[in-house]
């Protein structure tokens, strides 16, 4: 089995690469971060120093960006042809803040149909990848739907959304899932005992296939099984459970994927560090 390669999200602020230095402090192996302020529509642009910096922090330390997180104002579900058109310009400049920074995976939320219906939203969705992709046809970044909690009339808390979204796209080897541990257990999929964590993962496999699969979030749930609430907690300590991430980190056909930590942090990194070290002492039997 593949050594796990586990890490967290660590934050860009002071400059891109001290997110490696956040890292190497927490003991991550690989990490996530935002390439600009996830809640604003427009980021600053790079110097090139900065940019070196970064690439001679991840070559001095072999801890690199496995993927960035997208904004959390995009959506490319959206009914509204205004709102549609700024998310996909949007979700296409994090795109090219990937090609700079050298990061393979873009993590995005699906989009919310906001009252349109499942079928529209699904529809929009793939619109707007489409048009993402022909817009940028050689980019080396892989899309990653990420899954969701289901809160409100957000897509993708189902398998079977994800498998629509991805049948309607046209280069589908240019898109990627990101498993969000929280959020398939607060959508309704549990992850213990071990044999629902094997159905869970059967309907995965047969849904949307394993070899989509190219980031893992690694949270447990403050919400209860079904409670489509997007909280995370600490590892162990909410609803999911110790034994849902043992299954996790065991199985076999995820030991290759990066999983990184997005759960409760103080500046001291401290809670990365613990719930890092959990993990590894879980997956190591």
């Amino acid at each position: 089995m593949a050594t796990l390669r586990l890490g967290a999200h660590e934050s860009i602020s002071g400059g891109l690469a001290n997110c490696v230095d956040r890292g190497l402090a927490a003991g991550c192996d690989v990490l996530q971060i935002f390439t600009k302020s996830n809640h604003q529509w427009a980021g600053r642009e790079y110097a090139a120093a900065e940019m070196n910096e970064l690439f001679a922090r991840i070559e001095q330390t072999c801890i690199p960006i496995v993927a960035s997180h997208a904004s959390y104002l995009i959506n490319i579900g959206s009914p509204d042809d205004s709102l549609w058109h700024k998310s996909v310009d949007a979700l296409e400049d994090e795109v090219r803040r990937c090609e700079l920074l050298h990061i393979p995976n873009l993590v995005f939320h699906p989009g919310s149909h906001v009252g349109a219906g499942e079928p529209a939203g699904i529809e929009r969705i793939a619109a707007g990848i489409n048009e993402i992709l022909r817009r940028r046809p050689a980019s080396p970044t892989t899309l990653c739907l990420e899954t969701t909690a289901g809160q409100g009339s957000n897509l993708g808390y189902r398998f079977e959304q994800l498998r629509d979204i991805v049948e309607r796209i046209d280069a589908d080897n240019r898109i990627g899932i990101c498993l969000d541990s929280c959020h398939i257990f607060a959508a309704g999929y549990p992850l213990a005992p071990a044999t629902d964590y094997a159905a869970t993962m059967d309907q995965f496999g047969q849904i949307v296939g394993f070899d989509r699969i190219r980031l893992m979030h690694l949270n447990d749930s403050v919400g209860a099984l079904g409670s489509r609430r997007d909280r995370h907690a600490h590892i162990g300590e909410g609803e999911i459970g110790i034994d849902g991430f043992v299954h996790i980190l065991r199985d076999p056909r995820l030991s290759a994927v990066p999983m990184v930590l997005e759960t409760p942090k103080e500046e001291d990194l401290a809670e990365d560090a613990a719930n890092l070290l959990l993990l590894r002492s879980l997956g190591a039997g």
